[in-house]
């Protein structure tokens, strides 16, 4: 049975190449990041009342010039800015210019869309601790939103 779901996919794998994607997102550049600890939980913090909540715990560091891409996160997210200045523009457009040793906090959900940017000449270093539904990537790409007429 196993032998056959590998088969399965093998033989559809040709026909995914060349399938645009459906949403065209806009890739980060000159991002990384390091997980420093991670864990489940399933008491006390629980989204939507539904099974465990995955926590993690990350080091990203943006190089002048980077940005994240435009994204939101399925779950809540608590950030400090540990070095450098990091500019946000979320999905209406508006920009949040968040200075090292200041925190903030991005609410969950695709209607949060918004972009992460180093515009300065130093690397931008993000202590962030993510609050995610069990089994939920640390952030889902988007496209760009059309109101918006800077990257």
């Amino acid at each position: 049975m196993k032998l056959r779901k590998i088969l399965v996919v093998l033989a559809a794998a040709p026909a995914l190449v060349g399938v645009p994607a459906a949403v065209s997102a806009t890739p980060g550049s000159g991002v990384t990041g390091v997980i420093l600890a991670q864990g489940e939980s399933d008491e006390g913090i629980v989204i939507r009342g539904r099974g465990t909540t995955d926590v993690v715990v990350r080091e990203i560091t943006i190089q002048p010039g980077g940005s994240t891409g435009w994204h939101y996160h399925d779950g809540q997210l608590i950030a400090v800015v540990k070095q450098g200045t990091l500019t946000r523009t979320m999905d209406d457009c508006s920009t949040e210019v968040t200075p090292a040793g200041e925190s903030f906090v991005e609410p969950r959900g695709r209607n949060h869309v918004h972009i992460g940017r180093n515009l300065g000449t130093e690397p931008v270093i993000l202590m962030v601790t993510y609050v995610l539904p069990d089994g939920k990537p640390l952030s889902q790409d988007a496209p760009k939103p059309p109101n918006c007429t800077s990257s």
